[in-house]
């Protein structure tokens, strides 16, 4: 995989999430402690900046504008009731670990689970020349998941850094790991993944 034709994709390192105090962190914090979340995501963005391959936030932002024209429903509905992602507070921003560099691009629009869906996602890969999009991030079975369908569905090479993604059990992320992303993708920890990216 070459660098220059790589992103990675780093789906909510938000304090909601990461965070003692976020109000999604309860569900998520047993496995971010298992997999090490947090450090490895830092180890990819870093390694792969290194070796030239564009970093991507996409943080969630809760856009009522949005949702006063589109049904609101299920776990997005839930986050918005929960208030969580407003933007402009603790909860909606990147996590410090991760804010990111002059060179990294920012998602803006996310409030829908796919990363593509109402935002300019697509237009940023598509003036970098991308062919393969690396995704980590929260959570692996709703945001991740839906990301990389729609990333294999408009033709990227999709791979999937299983050990900088997190979900609500260890059982909802070893399913998506082992049932879905294989037939969509590839999935591989950080170092792996480093390993094999061409500078």
């Amino acid at each position: 995989m070459k660098a220059k034709e790589t992103a990675v994709i780093l789906i909510e390192f938000q304090n909601e999430f990461c965070k003692e105090g976020g109000i999604l962190h309860d569900g998520v914090k047993n496995e971010i402690d298992r997999q090490d979340t947090i450090p490895n995501a830092v180890k990819l963005a870093e390694g792969a900046r290194a070796k030239g391959a564009l970093v991507v936030h996409a943080p969630f932002l809760f856009n009522e504008n949005y949702f006063n024209e589109h049904a609101m429903a299920g776990i997005v509905k839930a986050v918005a009731d929960g208030n969580a992602f407003r933007e402009g507070t603790w909860g909606a921003e990147i996590i410090d670990e991760l804010k990111p560099k002059q060179e990294d691009k920012v998602v803006t629009g996310k409030c829908t689970l796919c990363g593509f869906n109402n935002t300019d996602l697509e237009q940023i890969v598509k003036d970098a020349n991308i062919k393969n999009v690396v995704i980590g991030g929260f959570l692996t079975n709703f945001c991740v998941e839906s990301t990389a369908r729609t990333a294999y569905d408009k033709g990227y090479n999709v791979t999937v850094i299983k050990n900088a993604t997190a979900a609500n059990s260890s059982e909802e992320q070893s399913y998506v790991e082992e049932k879905i992303l294989p037939l969509i993708g590839q999935t591989m920890p950080v170092d792996q993944f480093l390993d094999q990216l061409e500078a």
